[in-house]
């Protein structure tokens, strides 16, 4: 339960932390693009924001594995910090070249506070959704 718990509080938190942010930081005229991205991508033609919102959810099991038992203050850095640099890192360093997207200094800062705040989301998400893990067990 607790997997499903972590995949939900990623899925949200991309939609609500991530791409709030996102939606700011266009605004501000920031990012060319905006949030909330509905165009369809392959293989199976479901809007943008739901496929990252999907890899989100993926992503928050990991981030739960490693930083999910931390204690009081390191649970909210560790979310923050390892939500900012592990999603940032494979989108720049794997997925923006196989996608042939331009990578730079301000596309690194771009991802570090979007998945920041992502990270940041899924540690208040989960506490809601009474995210635990027990002091002893096996998962």
């Amino acid at each position: 339960m607790i997997w499903l718990k972590a995949f939900v509080a990623g899925f949200l938190s991309t939609l609500i932390f991530h791409q709030g942010l996102f939606a700011l930081l266009h605004l501000g005229g920031m990012t060319p693009v905006p949030a909330y991205n509905m165009t369809p991508v392959p293989p199976l033609g479901v809007p943008s924001v739901v496929s990252i919102s999907f890899f989100g959810g993926l992503w928050a099991m990991a981030l739960w594995l490693v930083v999910g038992r931390l204690p009081s203050a390191r649970y909210w850095l560790g979310h923050i910090v390892l939500g900012a640099l592990a999603p940032t890192a494979v989108a720049m360093l794997l997925v923006f070249p196989l996608k042939g997207l331009d990578v730079s200094a301000q596309t690194w800062i771009g991802g570090f506070l979007l998945n920041g705040a992502w990270g940041l989301g899924v540690a208040v998400i989960m506490r809601i959704l009474g995210g635990t893990r027990p002091a002893t067990g096996s998962y």
